[in-house]
């Protein structure tokens, strides 16, 4: 199975991809479709052709960031379409969460064991792709992104849908005392996420669940894959298992129709 789909309302394609069905070789096998993390190049546009065909993408229109574990939200609307291509790649470096209110445009956003988070307003019906490792969950970057979304399109929590995918958990994530400290300093209820081991264990499922929460959503919009990508490397992706030199997954958002 090359994909992990979503229960968002009708009218919303919503996805991970899965490791297998492509053409990568190694620890890129073989189902890559992100095009800074070292892969073959021509592996990778042949990867994205087949993940546009198969869900009717318009190629281009499959928005992938090049992401920096920091918080910076990029808006992709008619203007940014509308640029020619070099300059969307640009525009998208260094970005790690994505909002678009068009229809037709797919969000996508890689991972391997940071947690991918899709959101869908169901009134205003704008769509939104985040990644969030550990730097992004500490600075809270579900927050900063539905904060963007409130300020351009009236988001209300209380209509949003929320995906937590596959990504690291926190029987398999553990960290150093600088971690902990970082979540810690930064106000997270460690009782909630972090738990003790030969050394610390952080719950990033459950981090950015609390944000979703204290956001206003409801807890029954919010769908948690509780896929552990670390020990399901078979299926997934996890640069803990493989190294920072493999591939990543894909988890995309886009809403059809007008």
């Amino acid at each position: 199975m090359s994909y992990l789909s979503y229960p968002f309302p009708e009218g919303i394609t919503a996805f991970s991809t899965c490791r297998d069905g492509g053409v990568g070789e190694g620890a890129y096998t073989s189902f890559n479709c992100t095009h800074y993390c070292g892969d073959n190049p021509i592996h990778v546009a042949t990867n994205r052709q087949r993940l546009c065909a198969d869900w009717s993408i318009p190629f281009n229109r499959l928005i992938i960031p090049r992401q920096v574990h920091g918080t910076d939200v990029a808006v992709i609307d008619e203007a940014f379409l509308a640029l020619p291509s070099t300059e969307q790649e640009q525009q998208l470096d260094g970005v790690d969460a994505l909002i678009s209110p068009l229809s037709e445009v797919c969000l996508a956003i890689s991972t391997a064991d940071c947690i991918p988070i899709l959101l869908y307003d169901t009134r205003a019906r704008i769509v939104a792709a985040i990644h969030a490792g550990w730097r992004g969950t500490v600075a809270r970057i579900v927050s900063l992104t539905l904060s963007r979304m409130r300020e351009l399109y009236g988001t209300r929590g209380v209509d949003v849908r929320a995906v937590i995918g596959p990504g690291i958990s926190m029987d398999a994530f553990e960290v150093g005392d600088e971690v902990y400290d970082a979540f810690r300093q930064a106000d997270f209820p460690m009782e909630h996420i972090a738990r003790r081991y030969a050394k610390w264990h952080i719950d990033l499922w459950e981090a950015n669940r609390l944000q979703l929460l204290d956001e206003g959503l409801l807890p029954e919009s919010i769908e948690v894959a509780n896929i552990c990508t670390f020990q399901h490397v078979d299926r997934f992706f996890s640069a803990r298992r493989l190294g920072i030199l493999s591939g990543r997954i894909l988890t995309a958002i886009m809403r059809r129709g007008k």
